[in-house]
């Protein structure tokens, strides 16, 4: 039996979810289907947390982004009774190399975002959880912070339900034909006929399309670990300890939420792998490195266990600018993806520019084109 839809939706993470529901908010009739389930393990949008930030150094663009859907965000849980946005403020760091952090109150001023800067002698004071070792300033945003990824995710999709969006649970077998795409099948036997269709399956992107994706989409190996915080111990949690990044380290991490511990990980890009197939056990290798980082950071955790790990990934593009934008040969077919470790934050502003290109004919930004994807990694979006 062949269903008709305006549109459907490959993919039900956080770039898929809030594309379906601000499509059905527009009144389009729009399947949203999903091979394994919103915010599952495997997804680049599964975990219990992500960061949401306005500073992008001197990169405006997702500075506005971030903005747009930081607001969104906060709309949507207020409207659905969902606090899963938690304001612990972000703390960026850094120490001789400051010229990142320059461009990000630059940025920020110009845009209106709230911050403030710390020096050296203001950071040892407010923060003596931290070493400090080489850091010299920071910059604080406070009104930005921490989303529950996988419960935000399964509750956009809830609520694109409510809106009118049917969902499927199967797997999409790629289109192949040239021109205009006039349906998809699943591989559980269901057949979808629609007007158009937005392949938003992040890290399997570049397995569903080979030809055009195989090389410029990177899914890559992160690896990420959940330190336990001492009895009693409250330096670790928020508001003593915020959401916080250390530029030259090219490290993050979060506070104690909702008990889990302290949350950090390494922010270089890992191995290529295959969403599908890899291990989701941490390595020796980066247990080693990440307990030497900690002691080295967070002296009163030196002994602390590892409470708890993940393996995920980036989607990766070659700059890191995300993908919005037409198959090239199958014109009614659009790629949303290359989230490339930053882009969880951004999945309204993402949701509200692709119905904006299916509906209105809106302007595009050349930055999230194919012509730009290039075969080689030259990561410029941090």
């Amino acid at each position: 039996m062949q269903k008709t839809y305006d549109v459907a939706v490959i993919g039900a993470g956080v770039f898929g979810a809030w594309t379906a529901w601000h499509l059905a908010k527009r009144g389009k009739r729009v399947v949203l289907i999903e091979a394994y389930g919103p915010g599952h393990s495997r997804a680049s949008s599964g975990g219990e947390s992500r960061i949401i930030r306005m500073g992008y150094g001197a990169d405006e663009l997702y500075t506005r982004w971030s903005q747009r859907s930081l607001a969104q965000w906060k709309e949507f849980f207020a409207a659905t009774k969902r606090p899963l946005f938690l304001e612990t403020g972000v703390l960026w760091m850094a120490g001789k190399d400051d010229v990142r952090l320059k461009e990000t109150a630059a940025t920020l001023k110009r845009c209106g975002v709230v911050f403030e800067e710390f020096d050296r002698a203001e950071l040892e004071k407010r923060y003596t959880q931290i070493a400090l070792e080489e850091i010299q300033k920071g910059i604080f945003e406070p009104h930005s912070g921490v989303l529950m990824a996988r419960r935000a995710v399964a509750a956009v999709v809830e609520d694109a339900i409510r809106l009118g969006v049917e969902y499927c649970s199967g797997q999409a077998v790629d289109a192949r034909e040239a021109g205009a795409v006039k349906h998809i099948s699943t591989k559980q036997g269901e057949r979808i006929a629609a007007g158009q269709f937005i392949f938003a399956c992040g890290a399997w992107l570049s397995k569903t399309f080979p030809d055009v994706l195989g090389s410029r989409i990177f899914p890559s190996r992160q690896e990420v670990f959940f330190f336990g915080i001492p009895a009693g111990e409250m330096r670790f949690a928020p508001p003593a300890l915020p959401t916080w990044l250390f530029q030259e380290d090219l490290v993050y991490g979060m506070p104690d939420i909702e008990s889990r511990g302290l949350k950090i990980a390494f922010d270089e890009h890992g191995e290529r792998v295959d969403p599908d197939t890899q291990s989701r056990i941490v390595t020796p290798e980066m247990t080693k490195a990440v307990r030497e980082y900690v002691a080295r950071r967070f002296p009163a955790l030196r002994d602390a266990p590892i409470v708890e790990t993940r393996v995920c990934q980036y989607e990766n593009t070659s700059s890191g600018d995300f993908l919005l934008d037409r198959h090239p040969e199958m014109e009614n077919v659009w790629f949303a993806g290359g989230g490339s470790g930053h882009g969880f934050k951004h999945g309204p502003a993402v949701g509200e520019y692709l119905a904006g290109q299916l509906l209105d004919g809106a302007p595009a930004e050349p930055r999230f084109s194919l012509a730009t994807k290039e075969t080689a990694q030259k990561r410029a979006v941090y």
